[in-house]
Formats: C-alpha cells, sequence, structure tokens
C-alpha cells in the first residue's frame, strides 16, 4: 500500500502535513509519495495518473487545492481518496486573485493571475480548466472528508453540504482552520481511513 499526498496551494511536497503523514505512515510500514504540485493542472492530471499507472494499491490523500485534485482523479479511477478541507470549486476560490489585483479588467487566456509559492504561474484560463472539471464523485464509498468548520479560507459548510448529498463518509470537526494546526492529533484517524481501503 502506498500513500500519494496531494498538497494545496501555496504548499510542495514538504509541506507540514505532508512530511507528519509521511512520517507517521513509514511507522506502520506505508510508503509515501508526495509530488510537486506546482504546474497547470492538465499537468497535475497526468503526474498523478502516472503514479497511480505505477502504484496500483495507492490511496490518495489531498489537503485544499489537493483535495479537489484527489477527488478528480478518484472519479476517473476509482481510486480511494482521503480529503482534508478539500477545495470543491477551484474556479469560485481562485476569483479572489482576480478581486485582489485587477479590478474587472478583461483578461487573456494566458494571464497570470497569481504564482503560487512553489512557482505555479495560474493564468486566467485555468479558472475554465477547473470549471470545465467539475466534481462528481462518483465513488462516494471509497472518500472520506475530515472538515473543520471554523475554515477561514474555503467554505466549509458547502464543501460539507456537497459531499453529504454524494453520500460521502466526513467527519466534521467545530472550529479548527483551513490549515489543520492539530494535525498532528488527527494524523491517526487520516492512517485510519487510509488502512480501511487496504
Amino acid at each position: 500500500m502506498t500513500i500519494i499526498y496531494l498538497h494545496g496551494l501555496d504548499a510542495d511536497p514538504n509541506a507540514n502535513k505532508a512530511v507528519i503523514t509521511a512520517n507517521h505512515a513509514k511507522a506502520l510500514g506505508i510508503d509515501t509519495l508526495r509530488p510537486d504540485l506546482n504546474c497547470p493542472p492538465d499537468d497535475v492530471v497526468a503526474k498523478i495518473l502516472a503514479l497511480l499507472q505505477d502504484n496500483p494499491n495507492a490511496v490518495l490523500v489531498g489537503s485544499s487545492l489537493g483535495g479537489y485534485f484527489a477527488t478528480l482523479l478518484s472519479d476517473m479511477t476509482g481510486t480511494p481518496a482521503v480529503l482534508l478541507n478539500p477545495s470543491i470549486r477551484p474556479d469560485l476560490s481562485f476569483t479572489r486573485f482576480l478581486t485582489d489585483n485587477f479590478d474587472g479588467q478583461t483578461l487573456a487566456d494566458d494571464a497570470v493571475i497569481y504564482t503560487t509559492t512553489g512557482g505555479w504561474q495560474i493564468c486566467y484560463g485555468d479558472l475554465a480548466w477547473f470549471e470545465k472539471h467539475r466534481l462528481t464523485t462518483k465513488n462516494p464509498h471509497k472518500i472520506k472528508v475530515l472538515l473543520k468548520m471554523g475554515d477561514e479560507l474555503l467554505d466549509a459548510h458547502a464543501t460539507k453540504a456537497f459531499f453529504e448529498s454524494c453520500g460521502a463518509d466526513i467527519v466534521a470537526q467545530d472550529g479548527g482552520d483551513h490549515r489543520v494546526s492539530d494535525y498532528d492529533e488527527q494524523v491517526r484517524l487520516v492512517l485510519e481511513w487510509v488502512r480501511t481501503f487496504n
């Protein structure tokens, strides 16, 4: 069994939750792959598909934007996924970059609207990609979701409603934050979920 950990926006393979997951998984004899997702969405999908082809018994663990990609790839391949405060509509949440920086300007598809700390230049056209690739959660029995209802960045109530309507397994915890600052305490639950898919 292998975990493929998918980091969020403005993170990288050495993000705090990625490292904590890998360390705890190693103690259980589970390998963790941590791809760098700071690239255009088509490249992210290709990168994850290649890893899944090489690791057919993998479980995806995705945080925030990584949770979006974990759900998308689960839809595409039937791979189980554990989601941490997942993004469900990046095409909507990324519009904050337009509001913050462009104030109603008309933009070309290749106009860079934001550059992540990892170097991904998000283009205006990427919003259309995400809108076109809406999540459907075709395999809800293979999806487990950990939500912090105090998430200050994404609408946890909308996320909860979406995954409830799909029939996925959700643990919604009061308070907390988008980063899941108490992940040291939550990682045991995440790995219990991962092991149920074995």
